[in-house]
């Protein structure tokens, strides 16, 4: 059952292991690795979060916003990147112990595609994320970016 407190490992400062495709369509696209920082607050006594996180390789940052529905027992993930500073489609779904799952549609290059985001291996010092495209409404997942999340050394 997700609660609002799914997302508390989540808070404080991470160093991120970015894998992504070249291509976010094509399966057999290369892999590019690229590190990155980032850093998250709680909202709403845990019931929300934000966080930013700093990709240098790429020129850019993005944002994620985390609202727990509190109704439905179900969270939005809401992401923007500084590189167009508009929100993207949420993705809305929930915890089952330490894997989360969530989906939405958007469009990328033109195309329709159902969106995948499923959290997983949650520890207070490590996490893994991943991203999935479908363009056949989840018929089959082309994974396209991970990040895999550490705590930075203690100073």
């Amino acid at each position: 059952m997700s609660s609002p407190h799914d997302f508390d490992f989540l808070v404080g400062e991470w160093q991120v292991a970015n894998r992504r495709r070249t291509d976010f369509l094509d399966p057999e696209s290369d892999w590019v690795e690229f590190r990155g920082t980032s850093w998250c607050r709680p909202l709403f006594d845990g019931a929300a979060n934000v966080d930013e996180i700093d990709m240098p390789y790429l020129g850019a940052k993005g944002l994620t916003l985390r609202l727990f529905d509190v109704e439905r027992e179900e969270w939005s993930l809401n992401w923007s990147s500084s590189r167009s500073g508009k929100l993207f489609p949420p993705v809305l779904g929930r915890f089952d112990g330490d894997r989360g799952e969530f989906y939405g549609d958007d469009t990328h290059d033109g195309k329709d595609v159902r969106v995948r985001f499923i959290w997983a291996g949650v520890s207070p010092t490590s996490a893994h994320w991943e991203q999935a495209f479908s363009l056949d409404g989840g018929e089959t997942w082309v994974t396209n970016w991970t990040m895999d999340f550490s705590r930075p050394p203690a100073s």
